[in-house]
């Protein structure tokens, strides 16, 4: 039986005065498995509201108390592990391995976070007059809008929301409609642990409706996002107008360069895996597969032989190595892409296909790979979002990496090869946020910093010790006795 969730504001569930409900589908099958509030812009106003009066006393009470409540919503989000990612799996489709764990990174990043509230947050600086102290500390920014895309449901929101309010921010958040009854089991796991009211806001809708009155807010002091250009686009704009901060991660055409002296079976194995795990649904996914002459002929055989062997299923099945598409929509978008592959002229190798049927009723598509890529084709340029591998030969290391910068985005690429000299170059010259050697593009450490170049980001970073530069503002201090 499917369950129906109400927004979270002010420290109360409540439903929106709408009375409508929006269902979340099932990609593997296409059953409703749960609903949410349509809300109305007023109940985003409400959540607004709340979120500016209670930003001063969450200020007030301390970076380690803060914290202490980050440990109790990860124990809540660990009590509620299985359920949690079953939700993921049922809603967004891909595979229960890969659900738990992506739920398993969400607890290590609100622990994370938590243990932020005992370090420092500034420092001592040297005065030019030898009696006084002069000293940073960081400053909240107020109230931060947090609007976040469907693919990484427990992950992207949690990686937004503990480092926000463990610096002092009151947060409302807005998830993707297409994952969000496991969006709001997560924001349980915050309103359980005795969260402050009005700190941690969670309101559903359409981003026509909700999203917009968050966005341009007058509330607001701060607006990270992930998801769409487009749509990033028009919060830049409105954050600008505003002159509040803002942060945005905005997807990828992300490469892979296979050079002749790389090892074939580890560079396969990598590319299967960023680009066909979690549909290829994600924004570090390996979407062109750029190979040297030497190697391009055994390195496409040996990809097309392990592509084949890929179980297509429902998530739950444990024999499941690809789930469905997220959508219905995303379904309809992967496989308009591959007939505009070859309508330009490429060549499909494998795959292509839609897997409907009795027995498979979900938006399954079939891992994808098209040969015969040309760096202007839109295969080549344009997120896809799906299982499709455009691959590209070239002759040299210096063409492959100008075919690999040939687009407007830059978040992640990798590169395979034995040659150190080469791999410098690689990582000097590659105009992306995150690059891996030897490794698949698609893999985001929490520790560490993550966003992109070019189209793909606003240029802030996320997660690790960067979030702090985005969700905080340095005070300067100074100190001179009488």
């Amino acid at each position: 039986m499917s369950e129906t969730f109400k927004n979270y504001i002010n420290g109360e569930w409540v439903a929106s005065q709408s009375g409508s409900l929006i269902e979340s589908i099932n990609p593997a099958n296409k059953q409703v498995m749960g609903s949410v509030q349509a809300s109305t812009k007023e109940e985003a106003i409400q959540a607004l509201q709340a979120a500016e009066q209670a930003k001063n006393e969450w200020k007030k009470i301390g970076q380690f108390q803060r914290g202490q409540y980050l440990y109790k919503v990860a124990a809540n989000l660990e009590a509620n592990l299985q359920d949690i990612a079953q939700s993921l799996t049922d809603e967004m489709g891909k595979t229960l391995p890969e659900a738990i764990g992506e739920t398993q990174r969400g607890i290590a990043i609100l622990k994370y976070y938590a243990a932020e509230g005992s370090r420092s947050d500034g420092d001592v600086i040297p005065a030019s007059d030898k009696d006084a102290l002069m000293f940073t500390k960081r400053a909240p920014l107020g109230v931060v809008g947090v609007i976040t895309p469907w693919n990484f449901p427990v992950a992207i929101p949690i990686w937004k929301i503990a480092p926000a309010l463990v610096y002092g921010n009151t947060i409302v958040f807005k998830p993707a409609s297409e994952a969000v009854v496991t969006a709001a089991k997560v924001a349980k796991c915050f309103s359980d642990s005795g969260i402050p009211k009005g700190v941690f806001n969670f309101v559903t809708g359409s981003g026509s409706v909700v999203g917009n009155e968050i966005v341009n807010s007058t509330y607001l002091n701060a607006i990270t996002f992930t998801g769409s250009s487009h749509t990033g686009k028009m919060i830049a704009e409105a954050a600008a107008k505003n002159q509040i901060k803002y942060q945005l991660e905005m997807g990828g055409k992300n490469p892979v360069i296979v050079l002749d002296d790389a090892n074939l079976d580890n560079s396969v194995e990598a590319v299967l895996s960023g680009a066909f795990k979690s549909t290829g649904q994600k924004c570090t996914a390996s979407s062109r597969v750029i190979v040297q002459a030497g190697i391009y002929e055994e390195f496409k055989a040996k990809l097309v032989e392990e592509t084949k062997k890929i179980t297509v299923g429902d998530g739950s099945d444990s024999q499941t190595w690809m789930g469905p598409c997220a959508s219905e929509g995303q379904y309809n978008t992967v496989l308009e892409y591959i007939e505009i592959a070859k309508n330009e002229g490429a060549t499909l190798l494998q795959g292509g296909n839609s897997l409907q049927s009795e027995q498979l009723p979900g938006f399954y598509v079939e891992p994808t790979i098209f040969d015969e890529v040309d760096s202007s084709m839109r295969i080549a340029q344009e997120e896809v979002f799906g299982p499709v591998i455009a691959l590209i030969k070239v002759d040299t290391v210096q063409q492959a990496i100008e075919v690999a910068n040939d687009v407007e985005f830059g978040l992640s690429a990798s590169i395979f090869t034995k040659n150190i000299g080469v791999a410098l170059t690689f990582i000097e010259d590659m105009e992306a946020g995150l690059v891996r050697v030897n490794a698949e593009s698609a893999g985001v450490e929490f520790q560490a910093p993550f966003g992109g170049m070019k189209g793909s980001s606003s240029g802030s970073r996320e997660q690790g010790e960067a979030a702090k530069e985005f969700y905080t503002s340095v005070k300067t201090i100074f100190i001179k006795s009488e």
